[in-house]
């Protein structure tokens, strides 16, 4: 390979950045074949630039950690891409099923997509999402289990981690919204709490379905819920990053595009 300028460095690493939302900085090094050190100082002179943000190990396109955020503007963020992953969230729901619903502007899409499937009927539902819980119990097709704890004030959801000892029971489902969806940090939420009982509902489930759009790629939330070995199947739109899609299908999840 013909050695390249800095300039010639700098062009390819950004372009692998719009195209794949990262760059791994060990393999940006083998593929332009320079030292990892050489790869370090062009992602500093970038990241000194405002071109993108570095982080140990990597490089991303924009500052990839998660603010909480308030759920009434998650709810007004890509609403047209929220409805066709929650219309597809809900053809899986069957009568007679048990589900569980995280919080999340996203998982509240797919609860409002249930209620208005008439076919549907004795569907049990354990959620932490206070806004959840209000909507299905206005349907006698729904058995609807809040979980107990202090509210979140901005996601409106319970942190109901000691409520898990007062049931036995396992869902069929878990239908699971995420803030953080990351190549090396895994699937996380904004907050430790919000983590810690996300994990304990995987373990409540027999099969764990995220569903998130494509503007959650790539970013960290302060939280780590898993890894990808821990989810079954996630559905995203078709602008989600392919070769971060190719990494989760690797991991052994079922990825829909809608």
């Amino acid at each position: 390979m013909t050695m390249l300028s800095i300039a010639e460095r700098h062009k390819i690493i950004l372009e692998a950045l719009n195209k794949n939302g990262f760059v791994k900085i060990t393999d940006i090094a083998q593929e332009l074949g320079v030292t990892t050190v050489t790869i370090r100082k062009d992602i500093k002179i970038l990241a000194e630039k405002g071109l993108l943000y570095k982080v140990h190990g990597s490089a991303r396109a924009t500052n990839p950690h998660v603010v909480d955020t308030d759920f009434k503007i998650k709810h007004a963020c890509n609403m047209e891409v929220k409805n066709r992953i929650a219309a597809e969230m809900a053809k899986m729901v069957d009568s007679n099923d048990s589900l569980i619903i995280s919080s999340g502007s996203t998982t509240y899409t797919v609860a409002t997509h249930l209620l208005q499937n008439a076919t549907l009927q004795n569907v049990k539902v354990v959620t932490s999402f206070l806004k959840i819980a209000t909507l299905l119990s206005e349907s006698e097709s729904f058995n609807v289990i809040q979980l107990g704890g202090p509210v979140r004030h901005t996601s409106l959801s319970t942190l109901a981690d000691e409520s898990w000892g007062n049931f036995d029971f396992i869902c069929n489902k878990f239908i699971l919204g995420v803030d953080g969806i990351d190549a090396e940090f895994g699937i996380s939420t904004s907050t430790i709490e919000e983590a810690r009982l996300t994990q304990r509902m995987i373990e409540h489930s027999s099969k764990t379905i995220v569903v998130a759009d494509s503007s959650k790629f790539g970013q960290r939330g302060f939280g780590r819920i898993c890894g990808f070995d821990n989810i079954d199947m996630l559905i995203t739109d078709k602008n989600a990053p392919a070769q971060m899609i190719e990494i989760i299908e690797d991991a052994g999840v079922e990825v829909i595009l809608v």
